[in-house]
């Protein structure tokens, strides 16, 4: 059984001469299908074949304008995003919890603390050849 062309479904109403989509209706006596009600989606006229229909030809109906986009969430101010304790020289990984080794407290790796320093950067001829998952 084949449907009906997917192709044929944005359609320049004649009545409300707006941009639209075809609804198709099944009409039934009793149980048995006797055909389709094709009407337009916004204003409700009924159009009497698929011939006297104006496609736009569009395969996808353009529902959502980039405007509709939602926006980039962002959880840490530039000035925050920096200063949290994973990228501090005071941070310790240890295998069962976190340190700082300047306030000789349990953190987690997300706290953030006045007092931060960043971490110097690794020497020239040291390069990570495998990740360690006790070093952040």
């Amino acid at each position: 059984m084949k449907g009906p062309d997917p192709a044929k479904v944005e359609l320049r109403c004649p009545a409300c001469a707006r941009d639209s989509w075809l609804l198709r209706k099944s009409r039934y006596d009793g149980f048995t299908k006797t055909g389709e009600a094709l009407t337009c989606a916004l204003c409700g006229h009924v159009f009497a074949s698929e011939a006297e229909i104006a496609f736009t030809g569009s395969r996808k109906p353009k529902v959502f304008s980039e405007d509709d986009r939602p926006r980039p969430v962002k959880v840490f101010r530039e000035d925050e995003k920096g200063k949290m304790c994973r990228y501090c020289a005071e941070y310790v990984v240890n295998p069962f919890l976190q340190r700082c080794g300047l306030h000789r407290c349990e953190v987690q790796a997300t706290d953030t603390c006045p007092h931060f320093r960043p971490k110097p950067p690794p020497p020239p001829g040291e390069e990570k050849t495998e990740p360690n998952p006790l070093r952040p």
